[in-house]
């Protein structure tokens, strides 16, 4: 079974659906308020145990009524928690997300005991960073930490995939140890130092992204699709999305990363990684939430069989 160790955020959801986004000093009259168990890593595992995964998990949580709640969801979904430290100094972390009628998202995060997370932490977990194929990282965590898990993976010769995510600059001692980095267009704007409005921006932001990183470069564009850029000076690929009925976009990047460390750690190739990566995204737009939006192995097989014809090859 491949192993994909997961670094990173564990946040309660606290969901409003509107019409719209509201704007600066706006109040639009909501509906639906519902709670979902997130953060980007916690997603991410889930993602990973249910595409076929041994998913490991490395985090913080409080001592709190929603802390016992995420690890209790982590447990359920097949996740190994013996690396998710409960905090008795610090709030688990909470996230607010506002949903438009088209599936759109808008979130604000209250980390709590995410920023807690500490390079000790990772130290303590280096057995699992070590076993697994592939090492996930986001950025909910703090930058050393997230620096740490990746020098200890990069030691042990395993592949590193990093969610770019939320964005913010990024040293090249980190970029440097990246197998495959994977921005979204406005992540990819910011790292890159240029805009990206476009397939053909996304090109370019690549090409200059390439040569900080040790790896690829995966730009992820919604609708569009995505760009990939295997090293630098290789010809970039556009890969079209796979066509769904969008309701909600919450937890669709997670459900991409997972989908391509699962891929990468079963022995994939990189485009054939991408592959199923974008089809659980897609799956997850599909319904409400974050971890409930997460697809099973055999959801996303059968999308991958109705749009190409047949399941990536192993």
């Amino acid at each position: 079974m491949p192993r994909v160790a997961v670094v990173g955020s564990c946040n309660m959801d606290l969901v409003v659906r509107a019409p719209r986004l509201p704007g600066p000093g706006e109040t639009v009259l909501g509906g639906e308020f519902y709670t979902a168990h997130g953060g980007k890593g916690a997603n991410q595992a889930v993602a990973a145990a249910r595409l076929g995964a041994e998913a490991i998990f490395i985090g913080r949580l409080g001592t709190d009524q929603f802390g016992a709640a995420l690890r209790a969801g982590l447990e359920q979904a097949g996740v190994d928690v013996s690396y998710l430290v409960s905090d008795p100094e610090a709030p688990s972390g909470v996230a607010m997300i506002l949903v438009d009628h088209r599936g759109e998202n808008s979130i604000v995060v209250a980390s709590g005991a995410n920023l807690r997370l500490s390079p000790d932490d990772v130290e303590r977990a280096r057995p699992a960073i070590e076993a697994a194929d592939v090492l996930l990282l986001q950025l909910e965590s703090p930058l050393a930490t997230v620096q740490r898990a990746a020098e200890l993976a990069a030691q042990a010769g395993r592949m590193i995939v990093l969610n770019p995510a939320p964005a913010q600059p990024l040293p090249d001692a980190l970029l440097r140890l990246i197998t495959v980095l994977t921005p979204n267009r406005s992540e990819a704007a910011l790292l890159a130092g240029m805009p990206v409005h476009s397939a053909d921006d996304a090109v370019r932001a690549a090409q200059v992204l390439a040569k900080r990183v040790a790896g690829a470069v995966v730009i992820t564009l919604g609708a569009e699709g995505a760009v990939v850029l295997e090293r630098t000076g290789a010809p970039v690929q556009r890969l079209p999305a796979f066509r769904v009925e969008a309701i909600d976009a919450t937890g669709a990047g997670d459900a991409f990363n997972a989908g391509l460390a699962v891929g990468l750690a079963e022995g994939r190739s990189l485009i054939e990684a991408v592959r199923l990566g974008m089809a659980a995204g897609a799956l997850a737009t599909t319904k409400r939430g974050a971890q409930p939006s997460l697809p099973y192995r055999e959801q996303v097989e059968r999308l991958l069989w109705e749009h190409t014809g047949g399941p990536p090859s192993a």
